[in-house]
């Protein structure tokens, strides 16, 4: 199992724990974790954890998170 892989398991264990964790999740790691929102939100399939990275998208403009949360979002379509 990869980094990613170990790092996504973390995630989905608890949704609302991952909600609470990105909501005071420093800026930096924010931009590290984007990379795998698509792989969290498959397993999810939640809306609010899509309406939270969104929030964090609005509250983080600079880290141009837009193509992260388009991919997350087309998980749960799937």
């Amino acid at each position: 199992m990869d980094k990613w892989d170990e790092l996504t398991a973390v995630f989905v264990e608890s949704k609302e724990d991952t909600i609470a964790y990105l909501n005071h999740c420093n800026k930096e790691n924010l931009y590290w974790i984007a990379e795998i929102f698509d792989d969290i939100s498959a397993q999810l399939q939640s809306t609010e954890f899509i309406e939270c990275i969104e929030q964090l998208g609005e509250k983080y403009p600079d880290l141009d998170l837009e193509t992260d949360i388009s991919f997350a979002k087309q998980m749960m379509a799937d």
